[in-house]
């Protein structure tokens, strides 16, 4: 298609248009519980039009469209009476805030004057924004000089299955913040730099953490993610797993950070709710979620989510 010539796709895009694509689907179909089976690859990205109703005039764009990634790739300044007869077939108006699919006018429309055309004087480029790197915050001190002279505590590290009172039940014993369940909670940390930039040490519980994490995917997906970061041998150790609920709650601030995660700010924002080594009874699985600062549960046979993993120091 001429068209892609004119524009910057990433490498992982394929300079193919999803004619079917809208959205809604790209929604669902992107989105940690919309996981399609047939989406293997989640570095994978599709591109697709649609109309933004949302501003004073309606905008007929091209998204570049992956997991945990949206990039506006183009404007396309379409006739205007075009994009209201569109968004009037679907049964809106001119005033109603939302993103719209195309209709078979528009889509002709498109492959005539957009698609196939290298040099469309219809289509503007959008300059994407440069990539800001991630805030880390000050600098973490080394290994016994937190200051830390409390108490140490051993979180439970096995596998289970929990309901509902006992997730509330621990919750309150470990006095960690849930911004629902316990709001008045808080548990204090002791995180030292590991000195490898890749995780951090928390003294009191004993726990090696990443400072990142695992990308977007299935819980299958996850747990082969896993094994193949253990064989890897990750920052030098081959024994990480998925945290309890626990383990998960002791990261948990009572207030969101200035990247807007209930996190310690040396933790990345890009793992916003993470699974956990728990199912719930009588179905679903537990997560945690530090965007909204609580836990919970989803079900479904297939759940997604992203993952921060931790090692006992010491084992």
């Amino acid at each position: 298609m001429g068209m892609f010539k004119k524009l910057k796709l990433s490498d992982t895009t394929i300079a193919n248009i999803e004619w079917e694509m809208t959205p809604d689907l790209a929604f669902c179909t992107f989105s940690a519980k919309g996981l399609r089976k047939e989406l293997t690859n989640t570095s994978e990205r599709v591109c697709y039009f649609f109309i933004d109703n949302w501003g004073d005039e309606p905008k007929l764009c091209l998204m570049e469209r992956g997991v945990k990634y949206v990039n506006i790739l183009a404007e396309v300044r379409a006739p205007p009476k075009m994009l209201t007869d569109c968004i009037i077939s679907q049964g809106g108006t001119p005033s109603s805030r939302d993103n719209y699919p195309l209709d078979s006018a528009l889509k002709d429309w498109l492959l005539a004057e957009v698609v196939e055309t290298e040099e469309s004087p219809f289509l503007v480029p959008v300059i994407p924004e440069k990539a800001v790197k991630e805030d880390m915050g000050k600098p973490l001190p080394p290994p016994g000089e937190t200051g830390f002279n409390g108490e140490k505590v051993i979180l439970p590290a096995e596998h289970g299955t929990l309901h509902d009172d006992q997730i509330d039940q621990l919750l309150r014993q470990w006095n960690f913040y849930d911004s629902q369940l316990n709001p008045q909670g808080t548990f204090e940390n002791a995180l030292v730099d590991s000195g490898d930039g890749l995780t951090v040490i928390d003294e009191r519980t004993g726990l090696m953490w990443q400072r990142t994490g695992l990308d977007l995917c299935s819980i299958r997906s996850m747990k082969r993610g896993i094994e193949q970061l253990n064989k890897d041998g990750f920052a030098g150790y081959h024994d990480w797993r998925m945290p309890t609920v626990e383990e998960a709650m002791s990261l948990m601030e009572t207030a969101p950070n200035a990247k807007g995660v209930h996190l310690h700010p040396c933790f990345s924002k890009e793992q916003p709710f993470i699974f956990v080594a728990a199912r719930r009874k009588p179905t679903g699985y537990w997560f945690v979620d530090y965007k909204q600062g609580k836990v919970y549960w989803s079900s479904g046979t297939v759940p997604g989510g992203f993952c921060r993993l931790c090692r006992r120091v010491g084992k």
